[in-house]
């Protein structure tokens, strides 16, 4: 292994209960008088977003409020929430929400930042060029799972090709985060989990990556253990503020160590969830235990290593039976038929995996016939023969 590596550690973060009172400080602070706010329809109605609106106002800010977008934002929405930005003539975005308002959001300071199409920024850091820096983001995530908040890309769907693009530029990154668990306290206990789920995700891949890097490494492992800890108090106990502060921690974790990379999981559930619209953390969840199986010829020692940092007995086959036991825990569903996947789909989600830009950083090669495999198994509920 080469121990040569890139590294991007994110940015600042305000951490803890009642810190969204100071949001409008910060942007007044930063010279900005006119903001567009992005959310998705279901948390526009809920009270901190008036409560938001009115501190922005107080300020001297005047907001303006974009809330239509769909659960995995499409191109259009993101095409009229810039449209809604010029509009306005804001100077900033505010992104609050989870994956869907954070990724919009993101999105629409890329789309008023360029003339060129949204896919020409599929998953490349080296360009193409901007025609003006992008503004500035703040991102306030209401739920711990996805860490868009901390991350340069954004997730954005395609439906004519029945595709989720993922979109990567630099200054996508937003300047301020701001992790209040009160603002999750309202969350339904299912999407408690399933964003869990994403966040213990995020973490499990980034830790068993192949790349030299050993700071991720570390936030992977903390973030892994955060989960593990809180993730079944904070569904059981909607309104346990550190069970809830640290999910937000562990999902900002995780997506700051999935900069060293993804894997399986991710590259199969990306066509899931375009062409079956499941719930990503869902998706993920369903899916863990079988990448993890297929993985597990090259992943085995790092696993135990892991599990034994997780006060985890056994190693791997211990890693591994935790997973299964807090899914169970949870709620979530043993195989891909409670997502409504169909076996007659199974060729295509293969091959549209294949393609996933996820698929390469996997620890162990994956190719068609490999994807199959694992659909095959998450179908059927069965992991024989998946580390063959």
């Amino acid at each position: 292994m080469s121990l040569r590596g890139n590294w991007r550690i994110p940015t600042e973060i305000l951490a803890g209960a009642g810190r969204i009172a100071e949001l409008p400080g910060r942007v007044k602070a930063a010279g900005i008088a006119r903001v567009l706010l992005v959310t998705d329809p279901g948390v526009a109605g809920l009270p901190f977003i008036g409560a938001i609106m009115e501190g922005l106002r107080a300020a001297g800010i005047e907001p303006a409020l974009f809330k239509d977008l769909h659960p995995d934002p499409l191109h259009a929405d993101v095409m009229a929430g810039a449209a809604a930005y010029k509009a306005h003539g804001a100077e900033a975005v505010i992104a609050v929400g989870g994956g869907s308002g954070l990724d919009c959001g993101k999105s629409i300071a890329l789309a008023v930042s360029t003339s060129r199409p949204l896919w020409d920024f599929e998953i490349t850091l080296a360009g193409p060029e901007l025609d003006r820096p992008l503004p500035p983001i703040f991102a306030v995530p209401t739920t711990a799972g996805t860490g868009s908040e901390v991350g340069r890309a954004s997730v954005v769907i395609d439906p004519e090709k029945q595709r989720k693009y993922i979109l990567l530029q630099a200054q996508m990154l937003p300047r301020l985060v701001i992790l209040d668990p009160e603002l999750t306290y309202g969350l339904p206990a299912s999407i408690t989990a399933w964003t869990g789920m994403d966040a213990l995700a995020h973490s499990l891949e980034a830790y068993y990556a192949t790349f030299y890097h050993p700071a991720a490494d570390g936030i992977a492992l903390e973030g892994m253990r955060l989960v593990k800890e809180n993730l079944l108090t904070a569904v059981t106990e909607p309104k346990n503020e550190a069970a809830r502060m640290n999910m937000l921690a562990a999902a900002s974790m995780g997506a700051t160590a999935f900069q060293k990379a993804l894997g399986a999981i991710h590259a199969l559930a990306h066509p899931i969830g375009a062409r079956f619209h499941a719930h990503h953390g869902l998706t993920n969840a369903v899916l863990m235990p079988y990448v993890l199986v297929f993985n597990r010829p090259v992943i085995e020692a790092k696993m135990a290593r892991a599990a034994q940092a997780l006060g985890i007995e056994n190693g791997f086959d211990g890693f591994l039976a935790w997973v299964i036991a807090l899914r169970a825990q949870l709620n979530i569903p043993h195989t891909l038929e409670a997502l409504k996947v169909t076996p007659e789909a199974l060729d295509a989600l293969a091959e549209e995996a294949v393609q996933d830009p996820n698929t390469p950083d996997n620890p162990r090669i994956a190719d068609k016939a490999d994807y199959l495999r694992i659909l095959r198994a998450a179908m059927s509920g069965v992991f024989g023969g998946l580390e063959d």
